[in-house]
């Protein structure tokens, strides 16, 4: 059973992972698109309406892979996690189906009006599509996000016949943790799509292509980036506070805290062992700020990792490397943006701040996934803290079958993400089409 579970655990991690590399852009840059045709709307400058088209592209390439990757996730409930849907379906389904009768739809149908409405509609209508598409993929990330934070802090629930059942659907609409998700994750989104505009922008300013396209795209990119990376430290430090009262072995884990202690400091560099369970090397340590980010109090009790049994204990290294990596990142992301903005009316006299802003590109990727990595890794052992764990919750199948199934899902989702980000590299790197009296349709002109 072990192993099973183990495999299960892998080939959900990476799918939910891959597919992760495309919900943030998503949501970035469907909004940035929308933004640039509300720009050329009011303006009238063909520069907006060229940007909504050229970013528009990316934005539909990357959309369509993670639609894909998205759905067979949720099957993946049924092959791999029976016993985790047979408790939980009561609660997940309503969350579920109307993320995909509210949300997924709504997206779905109107990225296709706008897109291939482009010449036969009016640009008010193309302009309301965009903005539904954005809407609903936002919609689509708060219902998913929320039944992610009842698995992290379940509430509106009666346990009947062995499972969970929905007692108050109010009570998990409202369920702060998954709120506090939301809008930590999704501007996470935010800035990656942000930085995505950025870094390509800086790829054309660098070589003096289009020189007023992309300097519009870069002063709108810099602002909007700027807004959502101060934007995540200040949700990132409501939803630490409510880890440090939902999930004290979380927080423990993040921070590598094994006694209990009152005035936790935090180590910026530290290599916990877990054998041994203590850190064996500690550096640069900042006096009391576990204690005060938690309960913003320096001097406040955060309990160590030893007060629970092992096997109630979330990896430690793992957990503990991803967060300094998000939160490093997420510092760096501030300062970047900040210059941007200061660079902003003529960041081509600046190669500097544009190279940097190049190589960027991936960081946000691994900040995002840095960040769930934090959320899910360091909820284990439980699937649903504190009423079922992940040992408890895999089907009754053999380890041949994971065996086979996980091989082929990274076979085959290699070769769909070297095609996606080989089509975003090939249009990113042509630039906009130079505007014509119409338009075509298609991915390929």
């Amino acid at each position: 059973m072990e192993i099973i579970v183990w495999l299960s655990r892998l080939q959900f991690a990476t799918t939910a992972m891959f597919h992760f590399l495309f919900v943030p852009l998503t949501l970035g840059l469907s909004f940035l698109t929308a933004i640039y045709q509300t720009l050329w709307l009011k303006t009238g400058d063909e520069d907006y309406k060229r940007a909504a088209r050229f970013w528009g592209k990316l934005f539909i390439i990357n959309f369509g892979l993670g639609v894909v990757t998205g759905i067979t996730l949720e099957f993946q409930f049924g092959t791999n996690w029976r016993h985790y849907s047979e408790f939980v379906g009561d609660v997940f389904g309503p969350l579920l189906a109307i993320e995909a009768t509210m949300a997924f739809f709504l997206e779905s149908v109107f990225i296709a009006i706008w897109w291939f409405g482009w010449n036969r509609l009016s640009p008010k209508i193309t302009t309301l599509a965009i903005w539904l598409t954005t809407i609903g993929s936002n919609i689509s990330a708060l219902w998913i996000l929320l039944a992610n934070g009842w698995m992290q802090n379940p509430v509106g629930y009666v346990i009947k016949n062995g499972r969970a059942e929905l007692a108050s659907f109010w009570d998990v609409f409202t369920n702060s943790f998954g709120w506090l998700e939301f809008l930590h994750t999704v501007p996470a989104g935010y800035v990656l799509g942000g930085f995505f505009v950025l870094g390509i922008s800086a790829y054309h300013l660098l070589k003096k292509n289009e020189l007023t396209f992309f300097k519009k795209s870069f002063k709108v990119g810099a602002i909007w980036t700027l807004i959502w990376s101060i934007s995540l430290l200040i949700t990132g430090h409501f939803h630490g506070e409510e880890v440090a009262k939902k999930q004290p072995t979380k927080l423990a884990a993040m921070e590598a805290i094994w006694e209990t202690k009152k005035g936790a400091d935090f180590p910026l560099i530290a290599f916990p062992d877990e054998k041994k369970e203590k850190n064996v090397v500690e550096v640069l340590k900042i006096p009391g700020l576990v204690s005060f980010l938690s309960y913003n109090d320096f001097s406040a009790e955060i309990k160590g990792l030893k007060e629970w049994p092992k096997e109630e204990r979330p990896p430690v290294v793992l957990t503990f490397w991803s967060f300094r990596i998000m939160v490093g990142l997420g510092l760096l992301f501030i300062l970047l943006s900040i210059w941007a903005v200061i660079k902003r009316k003529n960041p081509e006299n600046y190669p500097l701040l544009l190279r940097l802003l190049l190589i960027n590109i991936p960081l946000p990727y691994i900040a995002c996934e840095a960040g769930w990595i934090v959320t899910d890794v360091g909820r284990q052992p439980w699937i649903i803290y504190g009423l079922l764990k992940t040992n408890d919750a895999v089907s009754p199948i053999s380890a041949s079958q994971v065996g086979i199934s996980f091989p082929a899902f990274i076979v085959v989702y290699s070769i769909l993400g070297i095609i996606c980000f080989w089509l975003i590299i090939k249009y990113a790197r042509k630039g906009p089409e130079v505007e014509n009296s119409k338009i075509k349709t298609s991915i390929d002109y």
